[in-house]
């Protein structure tokens, strides 16, 4: 029961904590995708034509999609549990008696909330520019939830080393942007050299994209099994990490 409470009070806290300034955490990425869809969909992808048999606006619009949720997702995560560590807050966690499994789920399922939140946002605005259709709804809702729990995981762990609020932004800008650029969401990796191709299969969103990719419209550059197994894998890895991390207290107690 303790636990059900202190797992709710930390998602509560989260949801609010977002939700407070909404303005700065949901519109900026619907105003930015929706310059996505103007900039690389209506201009560029006129010139493009067809990708993987669907017109270039339809082929982009779950990569799209994808990287307002893996961004989000991580961003909501890294900066709210390093301000918990900044201000101490953390520490009152720690000692409380609570497992640490409780605190690392409720900051978590906070940044699953945005991303899948600001995902939703996303594909209402797509609706604006291009007719949406749904292949398989289950791939869509599993694909979309495994990969917002791997990079909020991803942001907690991020948070955990971080010594500023500098150091929130070293992995999103060096690591996160290239891999999300690059992980097929405005191109299919069938497009590159076969060499760049079997390079493209160690980008791990490049199997997040392509399974997202084949709920809408059916088709993946990826077998679809392989690609939940390797964000099945992620997710273990980055939540055993996370844990490690947290039970030392490495990062979090001075």
């Amino acid at each position: 029961m303790n636990n059900s409470i202190a797992l709710k009070s930390i998602l509560h806290k989260e949801i609010h904590r977002f939700m407070r300034i909404w303005v700065q955490t949901l519109v900026p990425p619907a105003i930015t995708i929706s310059l996505y869809f103007v900039i690389f969909g209506s201009l560029i992808g006129k010139r493009i034509g067809e990708m993987g048999g669907f017109d270039y606006m339809s082929f982009i619009v779950p990569g799209l999609i994808m990287m307002s949720v893996i961004t989000n997702s991580y961003s909501n995560v890294a900066s709210s549990f390093f301000s918990a560590k900044w201000q101490r807050n953390v520490e009152e966690m720690l000692v409380a008696p609570v497992p640490n499994w409780v605190i690392v789920a409720g900051y978590v399922g906070g940044g699953m909330c945005r991303g899948m939140l600001v995902g939703l946002i996303v594909t209402l605005v797509s609706l604006l520019f291009v007719d949406i259709q749904v292949h398989n709804i289950w791939v869509i809702i599993a694909t979309v939830s495994l990969t917002s729990a791997t990079f909020a995981l991803g942001g907690l762990i991020n948070a955990i080393f971080a010594g500023s609020f500098d150091d929130i932004s070293i992995i999103p800008t060096f690591v996160l942007t290239p891999l999300t650029y690059l992980g097929g969401v405005f191109y299919s990796i069938s497009l590159l050299p076969e060499f760049w191709q079997g390079v493209s299969q160690a980008n791990p969103i490049v199997y997040m994209v392509n399974a997202f990719r084949y709920g809408f419209l059916g088709i993946s550059d990826v077998n679809l099994v392989t690609a939940f197994a390797v964000i099945g894998f992620f997710i273990v890895t980055l939540f055993v990490t996370a844990m490690v991390l947290i039970n030392k207290g490495i990062g979090l107690r001075s």
